[in-house]
């Protein structure tokens, strides 16, 4: 019995359920924005001679905010989607479906292509509304609101594996529902939390950001590929071909 199998059983999860959330959180956590946001930040910090504890607590009150805002956010949508009528409700994994594979295929192009054509990527005015915030709110409230904020403008973007989750999850949304919807957003802010942790031990950020930007293409590619397949899980699903549940 494999490790996911054995968390599946002792909780009571479906097991299927429980390997789509974790593979969807995954792909979701494979975020360049959220990363470069935190790496600015961090830079910022360390280039005003900021002490290691301060370092730990401003990056920890932004990742705390990220991981609020877009868990709120998924609970607005479940209980959007759970006032739609049930024969629109039908269709809306085929929707959603169709949506992430859209996605997946913008990020195969600009794996290929990047800059030619439409991009899942952060319009230019609020990228450079996020430097400017990344520089200037370096204190715990401030960080906070950076966190909030790069969480809602990057949720259109890259939040095609949520959107996907939770097009499963309010199906049957109850106790269990939300503790996946919990662990989905724990997976996503966890290489934020990697990062902040190797920087604070002594990790130089220029090799941290280097790993960024060498990393980015296959990211892309990889996140494509993913969502893809999700997508045509959600369109099986719509169809009865398969059941989560």
């Amino acid at each position: 019995m494999n490790s996911l199998s054995f968390v599946a059983q002792s909780t009571g999860l479906d097991l299927p359920t429980l390997g789509l959330v974790i593979t969807s959180a995954a792909i979701d956590a494979i975020n360049p924005c959220a990363i470069g946001v935190l790496i600015l930040m961090v830079s910022v910090i360390l280039g005003g001679g900021g002490s290691t504890k301060r370092l730990l607590l401003l990056g920890g009150a932004y990742i705390a905010s990220i991981f609020v805002v877009y868990l709120v956010a998924g609970l607005g949508l479940i209980y959007f989607f759970s006032e739609i009528p049930i024969v629109i409700a039908e269709y809306l994994s085929i929707g959603v479906g169709l949506l992430v594979i859209l996605a997946g295929l913008l990020e195969i192009k600009d794996y290929f292509w990047y800059g030619k054509g439409f991009s899942l990527q952060i319009p230019h005015y609020f990228a450079k509304k996020i430097q400017e915030y990344s520089t200037s709110k370096t204190t715990i409230i401030g960080v906070m609101f950076l966190g909030a904020f790069v969480a809602a403008v990057e949720l259109p973007c890259t939040g095609a594996p949520y959107l996907a989750i939770i097009t499963v999850l309010r199906i049957n949304f109850d106790v269990t529902a939300f503790g996946l919807m919990v662990l989905y957003n724990i997976i996503f802010v966890s290489p934020l939390l990697v990062i902040l942790a190797m920087v604070a031990s002594g990790s130089k950020l220029s090799s941290v950001q280097k790993w960024k930007e060498d990393s980015k293409g296959t990211m892309r590619l990889a996140i494509g590929l993913m969502l893809i397949a999700l997508g045509w899980i959600l369109i099986l699903i719509a169809n009865g071909v398969i059941n989560f549940g």
